[in-house]
């Protein structure tokens, strides 16, 4: 990333216009035509640099839920599992680390009875069982860049 990039994650993490022309509004601030800011973070993302650009919902105020999981899946099953978690509509995200709990995701759903009709949906396929933990408390880390 360069410094321009680095700008444009910078600015439009604190928010994205609402108007008839938002990336020209966007782009114009960050001293861009429209077309340079679009292509700009089409190749982040293409690069992997960003891993998704789009709003941010707040699922439980739309009626919907979220939750973080976790699964024990042996090291010669974590392929095939991840596939089968990353196939759910409702995964957000899904990383494998380095501990007994090797494969962590986010499920969002439109209800919160769905929270657990995926978890259930996955344990069936996969065969291992779905942790869930709720949520207690809400925090928001920012990531600003040094330009």
């Amino acid at each position: 990333m360069d410094d321009i990039d680095r700008n444009i994650v910078n600015l439009l993490q604190g928010g994205f216009p609402i108007s008839e022309l938002p990336y020209r509004q966007a782009a114009e601030s960050l001293g861009l035509t429209e077309d340079q800011l679009i292509e700009r973070i089409g190749r982040m993302l293409d690069e992997g640099a960003l891993t998704r650009f789009g709003p941010l919902y707040h699922a439980e105020r739309l009626g919907g839920a979220y939750a973080l999981a976790a699964m024990k899946v042996p090291a010669q099953d974590v392929e095939r599992v991840a596939l089968a978690v990353n196939r759910l509509p409702e995964v957000a995200h899904n990383y494998e680390r380095e501990h007994a709990f090797n494969l962590w995701f986010v499920l969002a759903t439109e209800t919160p009875r769905g929270i657990a009709g995926a978890a259930q949906r996955l344990e069936r396929d996969t065969g291992y069982p779905v942790y869930l933990m709720p949520k207690l408390d809400e925090y928001f880390v920012g990531l600003r860049f040094a330009v």
